[in-house]
């Protein structure tokens, strides 16, 4: 199987969504200020749309590889781990400083998007829209 860690990596972070948006749901629910639950919440929805866009990478990639695809996936793998991640610690612990951390995973995330529009303009042009 062709990105079979790639589709690991997909299939773990789906998992890591669901049990975090659990955990908030349920143990974290009522025990934090409705400030930093909203911080958790955030984490848990950024980190379940880009699995998602990483799962239509990846459909893209199985119908058409381009090496450009590999860059977008390794982006948002890297900017979930920062965003989404330093949003659950915040959230978690209450350590502001931690909060230094989010941006930067904002920024590979919105790079990843970046590159995605730059793999999409040089795949041919045959291969974009193709039914």
């Amino acid at each position: 199987m062709r990105d079979r860690g790639w589709w690991m990596a997909v299939a773990l972070c789906g998992a890591l969504t669901v049990m975090a948006g659990a955990f908030g749901a349920h143990a974290l629910n009522g025990t934090l200020a409705p400030r930093l639950m909203t911080v958790f919440e955030t984490g848990v929805r950024y980190q379940a749309w880009h699995t998602l866009a990483m799962l239509g990478v990846l459909a893209w990639r199985a119908a058409r590889p381009l090496a450009g695809q590999r860059w977008v996936l390794g982006l948002w793998l890297a900017g979930m781990a920062l965003f989404s991640g330093s949003l659950y610690a915040l959230a978690i612990s209450g350590v502001k400083g931690l909060g230094a951390i989010t941006p930067i995973g904002g920024g590979l995330l919105i790079l990843g998007w970046l590159a995605l529009a730059i793999c999409a303009l040089r795949a041919p042009h045959a291969e974009v829209g193709k039914r």
